[in-house]
């Protein structure tokens, strides 16, 4: 049993990196409607990426599963598309083998100079993974990713592995051509249940959280600090969230009422159902944070739950004026995270928003944010006034 000295938290972060989100499942101005929807084409999806790119977020994620594009396929796309933007791509072993994935990760990592992340999914919902031929029970899941990682990492080390487990048989495996990153491109791994911290503890590089209550996500570090800690090992953390910022709080507070104002009681009703039937002990937590109810949906201060009303994975957003959303940034980082995974709808206009108005109050590594203020490009760097004069540094009052 783990003592009240290994459950400490991590040390407070002082600086964090920022990465955005690529909607391959869909974007638009509001949840749960096609008003304002928009497709999701390699136009569009290159267009965000370029934003992200020029305005210096670290990197992006792409998610994986039935309802979005594939992530491996679109990363490919992205990266001719844009100059140092990472690319957090996600990954559900069982799909593949490990050793194609092996290949895949090594052959976009040389491709893109270094820019590939990993994102580690056992998956959730029981329903998918029995259509896509994943037959195992939630701790059975985890047992697999434990040797599917253990296998992977082996191969993109350059060893000739030869591996007997419950799930995978693997002889004389091997990886012809290396990453650019060694050993291999960082892990990402998020797991609420203990099953889960233990297999990010073992392999991952980064572990990451959905945004719940700072208490709650102090929790959860600390535990996943412990159990990296047990195996002599230690980890970074990142949280991932939505962020509704706007000039004043009250602006941002209408915004988020806006997005989910064509969301009525029969779309959550269907969508609570669907989340229902997962196994998934971090989709469990994120119902609880609203329970289905819109009466209540500001959880803690400034972290709003309405998007898990009908969005599965992350569904709460950081709400408020720029400063507040720094503040309570500054409050996750406190805990030790040093990386934010973000998000906003509509995805494009939001990433510019967020750059421009919480970059400047947050402290970040030089990884993030260099390209802010026209950082390679003297020219026009807003509206000219009356063709004579720049326009003013003023920010609007919060």
């Amino acid at each position: 049993m783990l003592d009240n000295v290994s459950l400490a938290p991590p040390p407070p972060a002082e600086a964090a990196d920022i990465l955005w989100f690529l909607p391959t499942h869909g974007d638009g101005r509001y949840l749960a409607t096609q008003q304002g929807a928009r497709h999701v084409t390699l136009n569009y999806l290159t267009q965000i990426a370029r934003a992200a790119d020029d305005l210096g977020y670290y990197g992006v994620l792409l998610p994986t599963g039935k309802s979005c594009e594939d992530s491996w396929v679109i990363a490919s796309a992205m990266v001719p598309q844009t100059r140092d933007l990472r690319f957090l791509v996600a990954v559900r072993p069982g799909l593949s083998e490990p050793s194609m994935t092996a290949r895949m990760a090594a052959t976009l990592d040389r491709l893109s100079e270094g820019r590939l992340l990993i994102n580690v999914v056992a998956g959730g919902d029981p329903q998918e993974l029995r259509g896509d031929g994943v037959f195992l029970d939630h701790g059975a899941r985890y047992e697999a990713t434990d040797e599917y990682l253990t296998v992977w990492r082996a191969l993109l080390r350059g060893e000739t592995v030869n591996f007997q487990g419950r799930h995978l048989s693997i002889e004389n495996g091997r990886l012809l051509f290396p990453p650019v990153q060694q050993p291999h491109p960082p892990l990402y791994f998020g797991g609420s249940s203990g099953a889960g911290q233990a297999v990010a503890a073992e392999h991952a590089e980064v572990y990451l959280t959905w945004g719940e209550p700072p208490a709650d996500v102090a929790e959860k570090l600390a535990q996943a600090r412990a159990a990296a800690a047990a195996r002599g090992r230690t980890m970074s953390f990142g949280i991932r969230l939505h962020v509704i910022v706007r000039e004043t709080a009250e602006a941002a507070w209408r915004a988020a009422d806006e997005l989910i104002q064509y969301v009525d009681d029969e779309a959550i009703a269907t969508a609570q159902k669907a989340f229902a039937r997962y196994d998934s002990v971090g989709q469990r937590r994120m119902a609880e944070l609203h329970g289905g109810n819109r009466d209540k949906l500001e959880i803690s201060p400034n972290l709003w739950a309405g998007v898990g009303l009908v969005r599965g994975g992350a569904g709460t957003a950081l709400v408020g004026n720029p400063q507040q959303v720094a503040d309570r940034m500054k409050e996750y980082m406190a805990l030790g995270i040093d990386r934010f995974i973000l998000s906003g709808y509509p995805h494009l206009e939001e990433c510019y928003r967020f750059a421009e108005l919480v970059f400047p109050l947050l402290p970040l590594k030089a990884t993030t944010g260099r390209n802010l203020g026209a950082a390679r490009n003297n020219g026009p760097f807003g509206e000219v006034i009356a063709n004579v004069a720049a326009p003013s540094r003023r920010a609007a009052a919060g």
